[in-house]
């Protein structure tokens, strides 16, 4: 099991699918798994419920995907707000790897993505800042994300991964 976490635009969902592919097992996103549990879109769980209840739901399907059969898991971007998901994540004793951005860089993939909640804050800038502490600290490994193609990152963390294990 991988988990992958870090801000939207990282590049968790592509490197995750690269990543599983490689080790031949399954890719999972756990915002599909939430919006399936959910029965509605991640926006319309935000504009019913709130954000709250959004993390809540968010922390107990993570919770159950750290359990199973070994796969690629990709957090949402908000993820690692939750402390009880970072619980989770530790006591787990999987490797979480922080895909770390720029916040521009994040912005010149993900500005225009209407199906992000968090896009709508007058202040993205000031989340990024403030999530990149909490994402390190969930992580056993970092990489950068930025410049690099998803080819490249996907194989620096296999290469690392495979180093210390």
């Amino acid at each position: 099991m991988i988990v992958l976490v870090g801000f939207m635009g990282a590049g968790k969902t592509t490197v995750g699918r690269l990543l599983a592919d490689k080790l031949g097992v399954a890719f999972t996103d756990s915002d599909h798994v939430i919006e399936a549990r959910a029965g509605k879109p991640i926006p319309r769980i935000f504009a019913d419920d709130g954000e709250p209840a959004f993390r809540q739901l968010e922390h107990d399907v993570i919770a159950g995907l750290l359990h199973g059969e070994d796969k690629v898991l990709a957090l949402g971007g908000g993820a690692a707000t939750h402390a009880g998901t970072r619980a989770v994540l530790a006591a787990a004793a999987v490797p979480v790897v922080y895909l770390r951005i720029g916040y521009a860089q994040a912005m010149s993939r993900v500005g225009g993505d209407r199906d992000r909640p968090m896009l709508a804050l007058s202040d993205a800038a000031q989340l990024h800042k403030d999530r990149d502490p909490l994402y390190a600290q969930a992580a056993t490994l970092t990489v950068d994300a930025g410049d690099r193609c998803p080819e490249e990152i996907a194989r620096d963390i296999l290469g690392r991964l495979h180093a210390v294990g």
